[in-house]
């Protein structure tokens, strides 16, 4: 049995390993991102560090319906970046879906702020001001994301699969 000193030993030690990992991400996103700040800014709040969990299992189109009703088009935009990332075959058709995705989030935030203006939510409109430019440069640099995306998310699955690999050999190994 463990004390409580190696259990907060343990605890410490996976910490600084999960900070180590985050340090590295942003590292590597950087690089891909060269000297296009916006960029990075963008796909830092963006992209998932396990898309797997993280993006909706729901079809993109069953996603853009809901932002349709909802006017948060966020998950379609997420589902569109990350299987954009994953066929590049079809980077041009999922370039365009960014597009539109961007165009009617945009349309969505300017309703939203008319009525807001009008009930004085000085709060909700500088965040919808701040939506629509997200969605004018998630529109304007589609295929730069998509790039960069795939490259995150293509090194996130291998390290994800070596991740998985470990366990099974963990698994194996206690039986």
């Amino acid at each position: 049995m463990k004390t409580q000193k190696e259990i907060r030993q343990e605890r410490k030690n996976r910490q600084e390993r999960q900070a180590e990992q985050v340090e590295k991400e942003e590292n590597l996103l950087r690089d891909w991102c060269g000297d296009d700040v916006k960029l990075y800014e963008f796909l830092s709040t963006t992209l998932y560090l396990n898309p797997l969990v993280g993006i909706p299992n729901k079809s993109l189109d069953i996603l853009t319906a809901e932002g349709l009703n909802s006017g948060d088009f966020r998950p379609a935009a997420d589902k569109a970046i990350f299987e954009g990332s994953q066929k590049p075959a079809e980077k041009d058709r999922y370039i365009k879906v960014i597009q539109d995705i961007g165009a009617k989030t945009v349309c969505a935030a300017e309703c939203e702020i008319e009525a807001a203006e009008k009930t004085v939510q000085t709060d909700r409109v500088a965040f919808l001001k701040r939506r629509i430019e997200k969605a004018k440069f998630m529109s304007e640099r589609a295929e730069a994301i998509i790039t960069v995306a795939a490259q995150f998310y293509n090194e996130k699955m291998v390290e994800m699969s070596r991740i998985e690999a470990r366990k099974e050999e963990k698994r194996e190994a206690q039986r």
